[in-house]
């Protein structure tokens, strides 16, 4: 490509993956830009803790950071207020899917919508012109010859891709994405920050955290939770709850259960009956999955005969073979060759062949 008069705009978080990717940017001859959400607008009780997360009061020295690097490289840095699209977009849907006994994913929603969504049109309506927009994630973009579509490929590093994250992306959007960093590791990220001087940046302590404190129960309304009984499949009471949102599948910490030296965990979640089920700990894994909502991304269509592809069910999770098929309008069922554990509702499937995202779906229910 010919980048002579091109511009791309980087969402700049002022960490190591986002400057590192904007320096590169740069010396490939791109004209670049830093584009920082700001999301925090005070409106929730976080108390600042000297940490930063994706929201909270620690915003201030994101911002802060993303300033300094942006000057560091010599590159134009603008700040794009999102707070009311992040509520709407991002915290509804958490209570939601938690007051529906069900589990958010709020990295997938959050890149869907806001990064790859609101961010550039919010920065457009500001008059801001780029031709491509890049950001920091390990992962890989590129036209796949098969079937003529944008492909999105794991990154090189197995460790820290985040293909999983952004498997919700529309065909417009990969087309127009760049992954600086989906062809390096983290380790030579941080080998390029301290060439370049950057060890603050190197030895920065990086947060995975969605908010800035540990406990959810600040996100919900004092009437969202209602106490309601721990019960067994067999229907045995065992003890109350504090509120179906405190409590996800395959929790086993704060269940606060007697049971005679068996540990508990949480496997399943009744919203309507506000019950949470428990059971051992083999309770929790399941051979099948079905899963909806579905959106293709390497796939032109859905399957419509069974096949063989590998299925990821969360972020830590190594994707698992499974034979897949249709399962309805919309709906595709994995069997996995082996049973896995903590299939949750909520969180999403993530199909692949080999590095290449196939398509993603919102889990519905294991069996």
């Amino acid at each position: 490509m010919n980048r002579q008069g091109k511009t791309v705009a980087v969402g700049l978080s002022g960490g190591v993956d986002s400057s590192v990717a904007a320096w590169r940017l740069k010396q490939e001859g791109w004209r670049v830009t830093g584009l920082t959400m700001s999301i925090w607008d005070g409106s929730v009780p976080i108390p600042d803790a000297g940490f930063s997360g994706c929201f909270g009061p620690g915003e201030s020295r994101d911002l802060e950071a993303a300033k300094t690097m942006a000057q560091r490289i010599g590159i134009e840095h603008h700040v794009i207020p999102l707070a009311r699209e992040y509520h709407q977009t991002v915290l509804a849907y958490f209570r939601q899917e938690y007051l529906a006994g069900r589990t958010p994913n709020p990295c997938v929603r959050c890149n869907q919508l806001m990064k790859f969504g609101f961010l550039l049109e919010a920065a457009r309506a500001r008059g801001l012109v780029f031709d491509r927009f890049a950001t920091g994630h390990y992962a890989r973009v590129k036209p796949d010859a098969q079937t003529g579509r944008w492909g999105l490929w794991r990154g090189r590093d197995r460790d820290k891709d985040q293909s999983y994250f952004l498997s919700r992306l529309r065909q417009d959007q990969l087309g127009m994405l760049q992954f600086p960093l989906g062809d390096l590791t983290k380790t030579e990220v941080k080998a390029i920050a301290r060439q370049l001087g950057w060890d603050d940046l190197a030895d920065r302590e990086e947060s995975q955290d969605f908010i800035e404190c540990k406990d959810y129960s600040v996100l919900f309304q004092p009437g969202d939770a209602q106490p309601g009984d721990f019960v067994t499949r067999e229907g045995r009471v065992l003890g109350r709850h504090q509120g179906i949102f405190h409590y996800t599948i395959g929790q086993r910490k704060g269940l606060n259960l007697g049971g005679g030296g068996i540990p508990w965990y949480v496997v399943e979640i009744e919203a309507a009956r506000n019950r949470v089920v428990v059971g051992p700990k083999e309770a929790l894994y399941a051979g099948r999955l079905v899963a909806t909502q579905l959106h293709r991304v390497g796939w032109a269509e859905l399957p419509r005969q069974p096949i063989r592809c590998d299925v990821q069910i969360r972020q830590r999770h190594r994707a698992a073979p499974a034979v897949v098929e249709p399962a309805g309008a919309d709906r595709l069922q994995a069997q996995f060759d082996d049973p896995q554990l903590s299939v949750t509702p909520g969180q999403m499937a993530v199909f692949y062949d080999g590095d290449l995202v196939l398509a993603s779906g919102v889990i519905d229910k294991p069996t």
